[in-house]
Formats: C-alpha cells, sequence, structure tokens
C-alpha cells in the first residue's frame, strides 16, 4: 500500500477524478453478472442438485445434507474460548440495546372528525441471511443480521453461510445464530446460496428478503433475484468492504493506517481510501502501513488491496468533504479537528466514526450499530441496515359517515379531475345513492344474466332517498 502514489485532486479532469474513484469491483461486469445468471438459472431449475454441485465446486466441500444438524448448534457453546463467548455476548448485548430503541411507534389519527388514519408494523415473515465464509468467519454478522430478525419479531429467519472443505462451520458462528433464536443453518455460500433462499429448493425455504454482505458474485446475485417477480427483496446492495478516512495534519498517522489495514484485511477486493490536506500526513501513514503490514497474520490478503488503494491530497478539508461525498463509502472515518462540526456537511456515507478514538472496528463488532451497510457509493441512496429493515409499515383507515360527509365532496372531486368515475360513484353511493335508471321488478327478474358476463355484476341497490330499487353495474378502471 506504501507504494501507491499520492493523487493530487487539484490537478485532476472532472473525467480523471472519476476514474480515482472506480470501485475495484466494477471490473468485468458483464462476465460477472453472465456468470451470476447462470448460477441463479441452475440453481432454480434443479435445486438442491445445483446447490450441491457448487458447494462442491466453489467451497470443496461433499455434503450430502445442506442443512446443519441443530445438535451441532447447540453444542457451539462447549467448543469455543470463555474470552470469545464473553466477547461474543457483550456484542449481542449493545446491538441488542441499539436495535431495540429502533422499535417503531405505531400511530393513531383522526385527521378530520370521522376519520382515522393509523400506520401499524409487522415483521417480514421469512427472512435470509447471509454469512461471508471464505477465509475469516464472520459471527459478527450473524449478531448484526440475527439481532435484527429477533427483535423485529421474524418468524423463520434462515442462515446460508459457505462450509469448509470439511464440511463444517465455525463454532463461533453457530454459538452466534443460537443467541439469536436461529435454527435453520445452511451450508451454502456464495450465487448459489442467494438463489437457493430466493427460489426456494427441496431442503432450502424459500424466503420473503434476503439480507447480509457478500463479495462481486453473493451482490450481484442479490440484485439479481430482486428483480424477479418470483424472487425476493433484499435489504441493500452489500459488496466488498470499503473504507475512506478524511485525515489532517494533527491526525495520528498510526491510527489512520490501522483503519485503512482492517479493510484491507477483508479481501483483495477491499478498498481503502485516505483523504487528506496535509502531504507529510499521507506519508507518515504510507510509512505506517508498511510497518503495520508485516505484523498481520492476513497480510497476504491485505497485500493483494494494496492495488485498490487510493491516496488522495487536496486543497483543504472542504475539499476533502466533496471528494468523500462524491465516493459515498461504505464506512467513514473522520480523523480532524473538530470532526464532528463536519456532520452536517457529510451528505454520503453507510457509517460515519467520528473522532481519533473512534476506529470502524467498534461499528464492525460491539458498538451496538449495524455493520451492513451500502457499498459501491449505493450510500447515496440507501442507509445502514436497521430494525425497519425487518419490518414492513402498513395503514389502516376508518371512516364514520360523519367522516365520509367530511371529506367526501373533495374525493369525489379529486376522482372527477382524474376521470376516475367508479372512484367518485364508490363515494356518492354511500352519500346519496346513485343516479341510475329505474329498473321495474319484472324487468329484473326477466333479466338473463347468463346471456352477458357483464350481466354477472348488476346488483340491486335499495335508495336511501326514495326507497326505490335501482339496477347498476360497477364501473371497472
Amino acid at each position: 500500500m506504501s507504494s501507491q502514489s499520492i493523487i493530487e485532486w487539484g490537478n485532476l479532469t472532472e473525467q480523471q477524478q472519476l476514474d480515482a474513484l472506480l470501485r475495484p469491483a466494477m471490473k468485468d461486469s458483464v462476465m460477472l453478472r453472465d456468470t451470476v445468471t447462470k448460477i441463479l438459472s441452475r440453481v432454480r431449475e434443479n435445486k438442491d442438485a445445483a446447490v450441491f454441485e457448487y458447494t462442491k465446486q466453489f467451497d470443496g466441500a461433499q455434503l450430502s445434507e445442506l442443512r446443519l444438524d441443530p445438535a451441532i448448534i447447540e453444542q457451539a457453546e462447549s467448543k469455543i474460548e470463555a474470552k470469545v463467548k464473553t466477547a461474543i455476548d457483550i456484542a449481542y448485548a449493545n446491538i441488542k440495546t441499539f436495535h431495540e430503541a429502533q422499535i417503531p411507534q405505531d400511530i393513531r389519527i383522526e385527521t378530520t372528525p370521522g376519520v382515522v388514519c393509523e400506520q401499524k408494523h409487522a415483521a417480514l415473515e421469512k427472512v435470509g441471511l447471509y454469512i461471508p465464509g471464505g477465509s475469516a468467519p464472520l459471527p459478527s454478522t450473524v449478531l448484526m443480521l440475527g439481532v435484527s430478525a429477533q427483535v423485529a419479531g421474524c418468524e423463520l429467519p434462515i442462515l446460508c453461510t459457505p462450509p469448509s472443505p470439511q464440511g463444517t462451520i465455525a463454532a463461533e458462528i453457530c454459538y452466534a445464530a443460537k443467541i439469536c433464536g436461529i435454527q435453520h443453518i445452511y451450508l451454502c455460500g456464495g450465487a448459489q446460496a442467494i438463489a437457493a433462499m430466493a427460489f426456494g429448493t427441496e431442503t432450502i425455504p424459500k424466503v420473503d428478503k434476503i439480507f447480509g454482505p457478500g463479495n462481486s458474485f453473493v451482490t450481484e446475485a442479490k440484485q439479481q433475484v430482486s428483480q424477479v417477480v418470483s424472487g425476493a427483496a433484499i435489504d441493500m446492495p452489500a459488496g466488498p468492504s470499503e473504507v475512506l478516512v478524511i485525515a489532517d495534519a494533527n491526525a495520528d498517522a498510526g491510527f489512520v493506517a490501522a483503519d485503512l489495514l482492517s479493510q484491507a484485511e477483508h479481501g483483495a477486493d477491499s478498498q481503502a481510501v485516505l483523504v487528506s490536506n496535509d502531504r507529510a500526513l499521507i506519508v507518515k501513514v504510507q510509512q505506517q502501513i508498511g510497518l503495520q503490514l508485516t505484523q498481520l497474520s492476513r497480510r497476504d490478503i491485505a497485500s493483494k488491496a494494496v492495488d485498490n488503494s487510493r491516496y488522495i491530497l487536496t486543497d483543504s478539508i472542504e475539499q476533502s468533504v466533496l471528494v468523500s461525498n462524491a465516493y459515498a463509502p461504505e464506512h467513514l472515518i473522520v480523523q480532524t479537528d473538530n470532526a464532528r462540526d463536519l456532520l452536517t456537511t457529510l451528505k454520503h456515507a453507510g457509517s460515519i466514526f467520528i473522532g481519533a478514538y473512534s476506529p470502524e472496528s467498534a461499528g464492525d463488532y460491539a458498538s451496538g450499530t449495524n455493520h451492513v451497510l451500502p457499498t459501491y457509493g449505493y450510500a447515496r441512496n440507501y442507509s445502514s441496515l436497521g430494525l425497519l429493515d425487518f419490518m414492513r409499515r402498513y395503514t389502516v383507515q376508518e371512516l364514520s359517515r360523519e367522516g365520509l360527509e367530511n371529506i367526501g365532496d373533495a374525493i369525489m372531486d379529486l376522482a372527477d379531475a382524474e376521470g376516475l368515475d367508479a372512484h367518485r360513484n364508490a363515494v356518492k353511493i354511500r352519500l346519496t345513492g346513485l343516479d341510475l335508471p329505474c329498473v321495474s321488478p319484472e324487468q329484473a327478474d326477466n333479466a338473463d344474466v347468463n346471456s352477458d358476463p357483464i350481466a354477472n355484476s348488476v346488483s340491486t341497490i335499495p335508495s336511501q332517498t326514495d326507497g326505490r330499487v335501482y339496477i347498476y353495474t360497477p364501473v371497472g378502471e
């Protein structure tokens, strides 16, 4: 990472600035899309058989069952270190506290006398939680997704995560799932897992919505299934991890380097960006990265992210903010004097970490906020994951006759303006009846309702004004 050159933002053309902020995973997008489309199609058609096949191909695991034995989940607690169990318990408690504070309040209000409107909330029934595997198990992601589903009250949360070549998963993942009340864990990952949850297989139930981060294949799969009528909704495009740090001359270079490396070690397609108005600080950070990198157990992986890093020199902190807003990072760390003052101008970020003692790692694990965040610049129009993502809101309205009288004219006038007669009639018939031609009882009895399909919908309505019976046919839109 220290070998990367410094980009002088003010000397770039508009196109060069755009190029400087490109994500690495955006390369080969056509190949990525086509590959994922093929995987989704095969899983949709062949179900379990395709998932078994892809699990063997991509994870090297020859499985006989996709669902993890529930007994293994129960036994996980005894297989993890005491300090790890304690850490998971602390993180669980903080995440639960923060997400319980997000429980929405239902609303009931009388907008006009006799017109009562309500907004209510209900948990999604079936949710699919995707937990990346690969080179590092992520029990923290289990907590982020599992606690949210648990607090929301989702009826059936299922979890998919890729197995090791031996067909196992980390005990930490099992324990985190257990305390979140998750009993259904399936041994599959990648685009094939997303397809299985979206469309359902003989073993894996179809879910209403899919949550969780993943690599570029997972992200592409989520986006594709969300566009299929029979697929599933998704939380957000959450792909390879990324961080942007805004730092000034007074920032601690060691702190900044550590934050950049914390994202680089996620994977070769991760990206770390430093934006500073001080050249000397950038040079110090590059030196620190060279020193700290050698001490990392995942230095080989972190080193591969070097090509994706950016060091951007700006003319001012204000310009640094503009660069950050243009990039719209998943994680944004602000290590400047009076860092909190910048919050009003920082428009686009998944999660913001303010001050020297707020490392991104805190949000990843135990502060209580959710670490499932929009990447690829989607922080411009997507939010960080929260409790409401596991719920749906709906409205209720109840009108008395007085209420309908109070707003009836407005409804009918608006319906007239839009040319929707049936909408107008739905109000008018309740208030004054419809002005329709009178039909005698003999004519009504002799009507051959079978000779005309429209006649099947004929109804007799007693007038509220004169007691006579009228025949009317509902008008469709």
